[in-house]
Order: structure tokens, then C-alpha cells, then sequence
């Protein structure tokens, strides 16, 4: 049976205001899903007019109430584990490893901010001499904007949710329509945990209607986004239109530069779980391989091998909207020659949801389509190189600067390649990027940090105070 989800305005459901709803498919099965309130700017401004009564009352408290506050959230996310878990499912058809991890690392925002926001939300004293007493001190912005994509819905929105909260803003989140349940859900827990009514509201639509309307609302003081480039552009015109600080997450298409000197066997683990990963639907994944060719196809064969083990349904879900799924379909259709994979599934339960066949391409020409745009589906490309020079050439061969990888057993190699690979970070030899560290985007790939300390100082203001004490 369906179930409709209304927004969540002011600590309690809500119903659309145009009394319309919008359907949503289960990706695994392609059969209906549950229906979810089509919200407009008439539901925005009920939500954004919540949040500015509600965020000064929410920043009078000590970073060490707030902070408990999130570490309440983090018990309650903790608790409802199987609930998110099956909302996320039932509009993902993710695999339950994929969820778990996931709301793992949602419950892990939140703890950090809860903690972090106590030690370095706080400013720093200015020394000018006896007589001068000058100080700075961090500020809320007051309503902030954040809206999510639907390839990580949960996991997305803690990311931008915790820092905000944390330094005393109230939010107005706007999820995906495919993914909006998992938030919603979120939502209500926070404020059974004691986030005051009116710091989180939740309106669900699409992008022109719902989206557009919070960017523009004049009552939203900042703005996250995460999802394609051509959305962020519009936003990022919006928002300079208003002088809107604007924070964009946007795509990639990343390489993973593998040295003959590397450890292979886990150069070869790496690319095979950013094939799988949530079957390549992260802007982070590095599905663009660049291998030395003495050992390239050696690579090749090993990764091959590993990937025609993976089973749909098992290591990894479907893709998550019919219009992803036609347009990697697209990209495969343009390009011949696949090593594996290179189509849907035609046969066996896999057939009859939006499954795609992990796909290697090899040798790929660097100016090839299937090389430079943001493929999003289970699709690896291999590229060989003969030199570092050239290596380094064909990482920064792209239009992103998201994140690059670089395996090698010249640890001062990889160190040197990683300052100059153009990408907001570099992982080398499987160095680990998580919530501590600062994740964003050079050239397409956006501006603005998430995660990290530096999430924390995206959602607030900088102010410097100086009294004349004589």
C-alpha cells in the first residue's frame, strides 16, 4: 500500500500546499513507490518563515548545548538504524552493506560536529597592545538552504545538516524527489531528540519548483548544493544575483594513477570498489584508471576477473532514476568494445529493475566521451601512461578536479604527484578521506568545502569586535 509523506514544517507534518503529490518507483523492481508532497514556494516560505523565528533562540545556546543536542541526534540515527535503512532501500534498492555504511557515516557527522563546534567554533583574541582588548567571533548566518541529490540521501544531507546545526543556524533542507524519505525521517527524529521546532524543516519537490524557491527566497541567508554542474550553474546564478554565499558539491571524473612499483593486488581492490561502491553513482569515484603499461594489462586482467564476480542485488544495487539509467545506457551504446559488461541485464531478477552490468572499457582514447563526462553507473575506463609526466598529463586531461588517487611504492612519488594533481584531494595508496577531512571540487567540480573543519566555517560568519579599553 502507498504511502504519502507530507513535508516537515515547524516540528510537524505538513501538507503540500497545492494539495499535489509526487510518485516515486522502487529502482530494484520498477514498481510503485510511495508518493511524497509537490512542494512549492508557498511551502518554502512556511518553512524558511519557521526557521528565522526559531534560529536566534537556537544560537543563544553554548556550543556545548547544541553540540549535546547532535550527539542526541547521533543516539536517535543510531537507534532507527533498520527504519532509515529500509526508507533508504525502498527508493535506492541499495544493497544492505551499502545502507549500513551509510548510516554509519551519518551518525559519524554528527558526532564530530557535536564535538568539534565546542573547540573551534569559537574565535580567536587579537593582540594590539595594552589598552585594546580585539577579539573574532564566529556568527551564525541565520536560515540556511541545503539541497540534497539523490544518489546519497541520507548521508548527504548529515554532511551539510550537522556543521550547519552545529554553529546555530536553522535549515530548510529540500531532498531529492526520488530520495526524500530518509530525511523526512530524519527530521522527526531530530526533534524527538530535542532539536527545537522550526531549526529543521523539510520540503520535498523538484528543483524548479521547490529548489528554485529556496535559492531565491530572501529570507535564506546561504546555500548548499550537491548535484549536477548544470543545476549548480543556475543556482550559482541565482545566487550571485543576491549576493548569496553558495556552497557547490558538483561532479567528477576521477583517476586512479597506478605505478608498476604499486601494490597491485590493492591498486586492483581500490578500482573495483569504486566500480561497486553504490555501483558508481558518487561524484568521488575514481572509474578513470590510468595504469603504467608495463603492468597495465595485467591490471586489466585482475580487475576483469574481480568484476565479473560481483552479483546484482548482492555487492551492488540498481541505478537509482530511469533517466540515470537511460543516459548511462547512452554512453555505453557510444562507446564499442567493452572488456566486460557493457549493457543492462537481460535475464534473472536483475532484468527486471534498473541494473546495469559492470562495464571495463580499456585503452580508451582520453578525448573518448566515455573518458570525459561524468558517467555515474558502474563503468571503468583504462587509460596507460609511460611516464609520471604523462600520467600526471592524462589526470588533469578533464574538465573536474574532484578527487584523484595515486598508488606506488615511491611513497615521495606519490606525495609529489599528489601536490600537483589538480583535484581537492588526493588519496595516495589508500590514504583515507573521511569526516575529518575537507572534501570539494576544483575547476567544474565546484567551490566551497564540506566535511571537516572547514564545513564548520562554511556556515558561519566571521566577525571582529575591538574596544578601546582607556
Amino acid at each position: 500500500m502507498t504511502t504519502r509523506h507530507e513535508h516537515w514544517i515547524d516540528g510537524r507534518s505538513q501538507p503540500p500546499a497545492s494539495g499535489a503529490w509526487m510518485p516515486t518507483l522502487d529502482p530494484a523492481t520498477r514498481e510503485p513507490g510511495d508518493d511524497f508532497a509537490a512542494g512549492g514556494p508557498a511551502d518554502v516560505s512556511r518553512a524558511v518563515a519557521a526557521s528565522d523565528v526559531a534560529w536566534r533562540g537556537w544560537a543563544a545556546r553554548s556550543p556545548a548545548e547544541r553540540g549535546a543536542v547532535l550527539h542526541a541526534i547521533a543516539d536517535a540515527i543510531e537507534t532507527d538504524t533498520d527504519t532509515l535503512m529500509r526508507l533508504e532501500r525502498a527508493c535506492t534498492g541499495k544493497v544492505p552493506a551499502q545502507l549500513r555504511l551509510e548510516v554509519d557515516m551519518s551518525v559519524a557527522y554528527f558526532r564530530y560536529y557535536a564535538g568539534v563546534v565546542r573547540a573551534a567554533g569559537q574565535g580567536s583574541v587579537i593582540e594590539q597592545g595594552a589598552g585594546v582588548h580585539t577579539y573574532t567571533r564566529y556568527e551564525p548566518y541565520g536560515v540556511v538552504g541545503v539541497i540534497t541529490p539523490w544518489n546519497l540521501p541520507l548521508n548527504q544531507a548529515c554532511r551539510s545538516l550537522a556543521p550547519a546545526l552545529a554553529m546555530g543556524n536553522a535549515v530548510v533542507a529540500k531532498p531529492s524527489e526520488f530520495t526524500s524519505a530518509s530525511t523526512l525521517h530524519l527530521a522527526r527524529l531530530a526533534s524527538r531528540a530535542g532539536l527545537p521546532d522550526g531549526v529543521l524543516n523539510v520540503v520535498t519537490g523538484t528543483g524548479p519548483q521547490a529548489g528554485e524557491a529556496l535559492a531565491a527566497h530572501p529570507g535564506v541567508r546561504r546555500l548548499a548544493f550537491t548535484g549536477s554542474v548544470a543545476t549548480g550553474r543556475y543556482l550559482a546564478g541565482v545566487a550571485g544575483g543576491r549576493l548569496l554565499p553558495l556552497t557547490l558539491e558538483l561532479g567528477g571524473r576521477s583517476p586512479i594513477m597506478v605505478f608498476a612499483d604499486a601494490d597491485l593486488e590493492r591498486a586492483v581492490t581500490a578500482a573495483v570498489a569504486a566500480l561497486a561502491a553504490n555501483v558508481g553513482q558518487v561524484c568521488s569515484a575514481t572509474t578513470r584508471l590510468l595504469v603504467e603499461e608495463s603492468v597495465h594489462d595485467e591490471m586489466v586482467d585482475r580487475i576483469v576477473a574481480a568484476v565479473e564476480r560481483l552479483r546484482p542485488g548482492v555487492d551492488f544495487g540498481p541505478l537509482i532514476t530511469e533517466a540515470q539509467y537511460r543516459r548511462v545506457l547512452d554512453l555505453l551504446a557510444g562507446q564499442p568494445g567493452p572488456v566486460t559488461g557493457g549493457g543492462p541485464y537481460t535475464d534473472g531478477p536483475a532484468a527486471r529493475g534498473l541494473y546495469v552490468r559492470p562495464t571495463v572499457y580499456a585503452r580508451v582514447e582520453p578525448t573518448a566521451r566515455i573518458a570525459r563526462e561524468e558517467v555515474f553507473g558502474p563503468v571503468l575506463v583504462t587509460l596507460p601512461f609511460r611516464d609520471e609526466a604523462e600520467a600526471l598529463a592524462l589526470a588533469d586531461d578533464s574538465d573536474y578536479g574532484l578527487v584523484a588517487a595515486v598508488w606506488s611504492g615511491d611513497l615521495a612519488r606519490g606525495l609529489r604527484l599528489a601536490e600537483r594533481i589538480e583535484a581537492g584531494q588526493v588519496a595516495v595508496n589508500g590514504g583515507p578521506l573521511t569526516v575529518e577531512t575537507p572534501f570539494g571540487g576544483y575547476r567544474r567540480s565546484g567551490y566551497g568545502r564540506e566535511k571537516g573543519l572547514a564545513a564548520l566555517y562554511e556556515y558561519a560568519q566571521l566577525k571582529t569586535v575591538s574596544a578601546a579599553l582607556r
